[in-house]
């Protein structure tokens, strides 16, 4: 006699079987689709938000200088503030000087950032392995940072001439205790328990210091660069001011002189803009290289 499947007997189907388990999985899948679509819907509301919110402000800002309303509250005329109108002129008639003397001061402040974060990065990374003495160290490069850049331009230039060396050696000495000082609060603060399972595998002092120390002074580095973006571009352009024949800091002092306000303004919004770019590209690496890390999943 053939047997029966024992679903057979009990009266299973799998046809029953296969819609009970659609009845629950449908909902399932729906509610979490829901979730993502309102996850989507309140980041892009914030975008927009942190986009929207700062564009209508300058437009409002830029029709009231327009419309000479700060002129009449502070009691200015157009020739001490020019109307945004006359600066754009000022920037269309000479956007070819303005375009090459922007990338000269933006070489100077990226190239004297790189050099006073890396001294800066080492100056951290010998504190934190020889702390008796290192410390000492950075108090000694935060006083270099405190001495006014009028006080080191004219040494600078008079150590490495009147080129561009001079004033890449004042944004060097200017960027250096940012990084000096954040990056090694990064490699102080690490975890206990991080350190004592490295200490559990055995691991060398080197060790130590590249997989756990340098690892969580990353977010505080990136955290010194985009202090050292603005801070590189003050040190370009005001080192200009003294000695220099080309960048915007000469341009924006030979205007002042001869009472050019508007192209005097158009090498300010010139150099706004190349620093906010600056910071920018320093924030979209830090999102690229720290992917890893709490802050950038938010």
């Amino acid at each position: 006699m053939e047997e029966k499947p024992v679903e057979k007997n009990m009266g299973w189907s799998d046809q029953a079987i296969v819609k009970t388990t659609s009845k629950y999985a449908k909902p399932v899948s729906k509610v979490s689709i829901d979730k993502q679509k309102s996850k989507y819907k309140h980041q892009l509301g914030k975008k927009l938000t942190q986009t929207l919110l700062p564009l209508i402000a300058g437009v409002i800002m830029i029709m009231l200088w327009e419309w000479q309303v700060f002129h009449s509250l502070f009691n200015l005329q157009t020739y001490q503030l020019p109307l945004p109108s006359t600066i754009v002129e000022a920037m269309i008639d000479n956007r070819a000087i303005l375009l090459s003397y922007a990338g000269y001061t933006m070489s100077e402040a990226v190239l004297g950032m790189l050099f006073g974060s890396v001294l800066g990065f080492g100056f951290a990374l010998t504190a934190t392995a020889w702390p008796k003495w290192g410390k000492g160290g950075l108090v000694l490069i935060a006083s270099l940072n405190a001495v006014p850049i009028v006080a080191l331009a004219p040494i600078m230039n008079l150590w490495f001439g009147d080129g561009m060396g001079s004033r890449i050696a004042i944004v060097t000495i200017m960027t250096m205790a940012a990084m000096a000082i954040n990056a090694h609060k990064g490699m102080s603060v690490v975890d206990p328990l991080a350190l004592d399972l490295m200490h559990s595998y055995a691991a060398k002092k080197h060790e130590v210091f590249r997989y756990l120390r340098v690892a969580n002074s990353l977010p505080f580095v990136f955290t010194a660069l985009k202090i050292n973006t603005t801070a590189s571009m003050i040190g370009a352009i005001v080192g200009e001011f003294f000695f220099s024949s080309k960048g915007l800091g000469y341009m924006l002092s030979n205007s002042i002189k001869v009472a050019k306000m508007p192209l005097g303004w158009s090498c300010i919004v010139v150099a706004a803009i190349a620093g906010v770019v600056f910071y920018l590209v320093v924030e979209r690496m830090e999102k690229i290289f720290l992917k890893w890390h709490s802050s950038q999943r938010i």
